[in-house]
């Protein structure tokens, strides 16, 4: 077996391990943000389960920590709450960023880990099952719920050679998103082996694992190898490792080579990750803000060869360069070598630990700005400023770019790159809070402020739906379009009434307010639906817009979930054609749907009513998930039983 194949097998509840086919797997660990952990916990609340029943499972406060309003503070103090009441451990804000802190301090070679976030995948630098899913699917697994997913197919991506100096993990997945697209891991893993893998140190692989998440793959993983126990020793819990390899026959349904000594520095430019090129063909652009941090690239060894470059030269005046470290840890070891004085002396911005810029929590850039960042996505409008143009590079590329003011090669700048990972790191969990002993939890107050709302609830199925086509759009729709994030609206992510004003505002302004007066309907879209972010909360605003299904070429896997688990119905086109036959406004009506999902269906007849024509769209549901859209979402179907 390969070490996909090892970890789920291990894990497997239900299901044969067959590509394609559901199965089920017994969750170790959870994590959980604050801009999606509050709904999550409320979420897990309604189950009326008194206390999780996975190993470990962690609430982070590292997304909402600009705290402009009551707002976030009230979020924080429920989380805080509700965490120590329910045997939920709490890294609090100021401790660093979910992934870069799990991969420290909580993550364990073999074990699975579902995140409320989509980059949890970042834990298969480590030789985990890391997979990012919706709030609702992390509650129950939170409550020892199986998490189901589709078994997906596994992918050898074979290395070979070994970096060059100036040339980054950073620049290996902008390759593989170079050759595959923002679609081509769906329904994959990515499972990297191959002697070029031992040159590559946890935090590297940790930058290659987090960006999977942008081909869509359902996650991502490295073996567990002696790299990752000199990581885990120095992280003083060397007791956590296991080796863990694929076996020399392993098997795999299709293979990548890479070869690491052929890479060269690499950006993706506006305003998609995978619209990638060389730094050198995409030539000479002036930039005007340099961002370096977030969970992709905010590791020690990110940061020190920042600092390297950095030291004794002075950022290009026309420049604003910010850098936020990733962890508490990581901050604490460059004040004490000296790393963090190079960055300050050399004009740096040094910001908190937490996710920041790379979530439009800050740092926008000017009207019409260029901005070279190290983060993961480049979404149009994601920075904050819809003008502006996001390229995302390696840390190193973006330090050259900083001194020179231009997009820059960082082989051409004259700095020892050669940083050795730690012996020891400095270990100091103080600020990861243990929660309330059980036969103490009773006496825990859960505070709830005045900005949490209920979260919203379909009803079942009815035997027809009717409603008009709100909104067509075009490929690529992403959950920032569909429930924008930024520091104006990230305060509102336990308020679902005030962020329904927002919803897919970014394609179309006039959206929520003729949703609203249509009392609901139905959206069209194209190819990969709701890609990005796992956030359900661009299913739930639908849901409370009675949304009431979405007609679409193809969907993006987590986001398809959430769909269903709030009862939506998510449609595709059998033949594509019919996409173009379908106009904004058309009405459209499913007649004896709930007969028809009860039956099984997998052709559902759409009329459009407008037009006079019926189209055949596909739903590929589980058995379980029939029942789910049956009884209007999971929560439902939870009760029901």
């Amino acid at each position: 077996m390969n070490v996909t194949q090892k970890i789920l097998s291990a894990h497997l509840l239900s299901g044969e391990m067959i590509p394609g086919k559901e199965i089920s797997i017994r969750i170790d660990q959870t994590l959980t943000q604050d801009s999606t952990g509050t709904m999550a916990y409320l979420q897990f609340e309604a189950m009326g389960i008194s206390r999780v029943r996975t190993e470990r499972s962690v609430a982070y406060i590292d997304h909402n920590t600009l705290q402009t309003g009551f707002e976030n503070a009230d979020d924080h103090k429920y989380i805080t709450t509700v965490a120590k009441k329910h045997g939920i451990w709490l890294s609090k804000p100021g401790n660093g960023i979910c992934h870069q802190v799990q991969l420290e301090r909580i993550g364990k070679p073999g074990k699975t880990l579902l995140g409320s976030d989509s980059h949890t995948p970042t834990g298969g630098a480590l030789g985990m099952i890391a997979i990012g899913a919706g709030g609702l699917d992390v509650a129950v697994a939170m409550g020892g719920g199986a998490y189901y997913l589709d078994c997906p197919s596994v992918v050898n991506v074979r290395l070979t050679g070994k970096l060059s100096r100036g040339v980054a993990a950073k620049d290996v997945i902008l390759e593989l998103l170079r050759r595959l697209s923002v679609k081509g891991g769906v329904g994959k893993v990515m499972e990297y082996t191959g002697p070029g893998v031992a040159t590559l140190s946890i935090p590297e692989r940790a930058t290659i694992t987090n960006m999977g998440a942008e081909l869509g793959a359902t996650t991502s993983v490295f073996p567990s190898d002696e790299v990752t126990r000199a990581f885990l020793k120095a992280q003083n819990r060397e007791e956590d490792y296991q080796p863990l390899t694929a076996d020399e026959d392993a098997v795999y349904e299709e293979t990548v080579e890479i070869d690491l000594s052929a890479l060269e520095p690499m950006v993706a430019l506006p305003h998609m990750p995978d619209n990638v090129m060389t730094v050198k063909e995409a030539g000479k652009i002036k930039v005007d803000q340099v961002c370096i941090g977030s969970c992709t690239n905010s590791s020690y060894q990110d940061m020190m060869r920042v600092a390297a470059m950095l030291r004794g030269k002075t950022v290009n005046p026309e420049v604003s360069l910010v850098i936020a470290p990733g962890s508490r840890q990581v901050l604490t070891m460059l004040s004490q070598n000296g790393a963090l004085a190079d960055m300050i002396q050399a004009g740096a911005r040094i910001c908190e630990t937490a996710c920041g810029f790379c979530i439009g929590m800050g740092q926008s850039p000017q009207t019409n700005g260029v901005s070279v960042r190290t983060n993961n996505r480049n979404f149009f409008g994601r920075s904050g400023t819809k003008s502006a143009g996001i390229y995302l590079v390696s840390c190193e590329t973006a330090a050259a770019t900083a001194l020179s003011g231009y997009l820059s090669d960082p082989r051409d700048v004259e700095a020892d790159l050669d940083v050795e990972m730690p012996e020891t790191f400095v270990c100091n969990d103080n600020m990861i809070l243990p929660p309330a002993a059980e036969a103490e939890a009773a006496d825990v107050e859960v505070v709830r402020g005045p900005n949490i709302k209920p979260f919203p609830q379909a009803d079942v199925l009815a035997d027809d739906l009717t409603g008009s086509a709100l909104l067509k759009m075009e490929d690529n729709i992403t959950t920032d379009h569909i429930m924008p994030s930024g520091s104006n609206l990230l305060p509102f992510r336990s308020n679902i009434p005030k962020l329904s004003e927002y919803c897919l505002s970014p394609v179309d302004a006039t959206f929520p307010e003729r949703a609203k007066a249509a009392g609901g309907g139905f959206l069209v879209a194209g190819q990969n639906y709701g890609q990005g972010s796992s956030r359900e909360h661009a299913a739930l605003v639908p849901l409370y817009l009675k949304i009431r299904g979405v007609l679409a070429k193809s969907f993006a896997r987590i986001h398809r979930a959430n769909l269903i688990n709030n009862g939506i119905l998510p449609l595709e086109f059998v033949n594509e054609a019919d996409y173009d036959r379908f106009d904004q406004e058309d009405e459209i009506v499913l007649t004896g749907i709930r007969q028809l999902v009860e039956s099984g269906a997998e052709e559902i007849p759409v009329t459009n009513k407008t037009k006079g024509f019926t189209a055949t769209m596909k739903l590929k549901v589980t058995d379980r998930q029939r029942q789910m859209l049956l009884a209007g979402g999971l929560i439902n179907m939870i009760a029901g039983k």
